[in-house]
């Protein structure tokens, strides 16, 4: 383990220069360029805003202000953005950078490590809005945003861990992109975004628990709309996934990692 993050970081400086590479290439024949980073969640911010919490007048069960539901929705939205977006880079991860591979030697991993460098940047953008928001509504979670940061490092292992287990899987079966965008759209809907669990009738709210990423985005609704500490007891079932998750995908990168190159 060690050994792999020393020759990351005697590769940094080619980290460094893809990350930004990627995001500049994102806005080049943009007319706003990067402006489209902030314009677009904000937009979706003002509509959901507009629409749910005036229009509509929506409201959460025990929520008594009018701002509820949109950082109910936000909240929801944006980790589970970074998420998809980790992911779903997953398939593309190797195939991508196929060239790249076969010329230059280098620490396959950085794929992973840029990958989701990326992700992170455009979530920490849209983030940043949001928490602009929280504060010009007066609904900002004050200390307890903090609990945020375990959370969100959960999240970033599990959808780390899983891009790597897609991408080596990807290699050599070539069905595993279309599954994955099958299966982050059922993922989106069985996992509490929407809605909350609350307004599941009762008899299926047991079924809903079972989804490890129910609890994760819970934890969000919990530190944003109720202003409270997460059930951490609820999250050792996604710690436990997170971590076999890892095992899996460090055991077939290790196993793989020399042959990937030659199905590429």
């Amino acid at each position: 383990m060690s050994t792999s993050f020393s020759r990351l970081w005697a590769y940094r400086g080619f980290i460094v220069s893809s990350v930004k590479r990627e995001f500049q290439l994102r806005y080049q024949n943009s007319i706003l360029g990067a402006s489209w980073t902030i314009l677009n969640p904000l937009a979706m911010m003002l509509v959901y805003t507009l629409i749910f919490s005036q229009v509509m007048q929506a409201r959460l069960p025990g929520a008594d202000t009018p701002y509820a539901y949109s950082i109910f929705l936000i909240s929801g939205l944006l980790p589970w953005g970074l998420l998809t977006d980790i992911v779903s880079r997953g398939p593309t991860l190797f195939l991508d950078q196929a060239n790249l591979l076969k010329k230059i030697h280098f620490p396959k991993i950085a794929l992973l490590v840029i990958a989701v460098a990326n992700s992170l940047i455009n979530f920490g953008i849209i983030f940043g809005l949001f928490l602009l928001f929280l504060l010009l509504s007066g609904q900002f979670p004050g200390w307890i945003i903090l609990w945020v940061l375990p959370i969100l490092l959960l999240q970033i292992c599990f959808a780390a861990s899983l891009c790597l287990i897609l991408a080596i899987l990807n290699v050599f079966f070539r069905d595993v992109a279309p599954l994955t965008n099958i299966a982050l759209q059922f993922g989106f809907w069985l996992t509490p975004i929407l809605y909350a669990q609350s307004m599941v009738p009762a008899q299926y709210q047991q079924y809903l628990a079972l989804n490890p990423l129910s609890h994760i985005f819970e934890s969000y609704h919990a530190i944003f709309l109720a202003h409270e500490a997460p059930n951490w007891g609820a999250l050792l079932a996604p710690v436990i996934l997170c971590g076999i998750l890892i095992v899996i995908a460090t055991r077939l990168f290790n196993k793989h990692a020399a042959e990937m190159v030659d199905e590429l």
